[in-house]
């Protein structure tokens, strides 16, 4: 099975936690992504903010997104991959938190992004589909 380091999309850029939701929305845009990693000023993993928190979040409740903080959106410890894991403890991961991306980290250091689509081109199909049912149903 490959590991999270071999399937990830390295380099993946963070929102400061200290940053506007309204700079993390442009980052979003320019780099063509629904979701950033949100870091601290430790470089540690704060949690994810993802294009539906900011609408639901923040437009929804009519908060000023210029104003509202990145930081204030990451809700509890976020779930994270190691980067030696393999790709059944990726799907196991994303099953039981149903989410489509992971953050993969080496130590505490933020290595790369695993998706459900990178993950599914490096596994067997039953697999995927047993993936695909956990996060589809309630």
């Amino acid at each position: 099975m490959p590991t999270a380091r071999e399937i990830m999309t390295p380099g993946a850029e963070c929102v400061n936690a200290d940053e506007s939701v309204m700079n993390a929305a442009e980052k979003m845009a320019r780099l063509d992504v629904g979701s950033l990693p949100i870091c601290g000023t430790d470089d540690r993993l704060k949690g994810m903010l993802t294009d539906r928190d900011i609408v639901v979040k923040v437009l929804a409740k009519g908060k000023d997104p210029g104003s509202c903080l990145a930081g204030e959106l990451a809700q509890g410890e976020a779930v994270t991959i190691g980067a030696d894991d393999d790709a059944r403890e990726i799907l196991r991961t994303m099953a039981s938190h149903k989410v489509r991306r992971l953050p993969v980290i080496d130590g505490h250091k933020l290595v790369g992004i695993v998706a459900l689509a990178e993950v599914a081109r490096s596994v067997p199909d039953a697999t995927v589909g047993d993936l695909l049912d956990a996060l589809t149903t309630d």
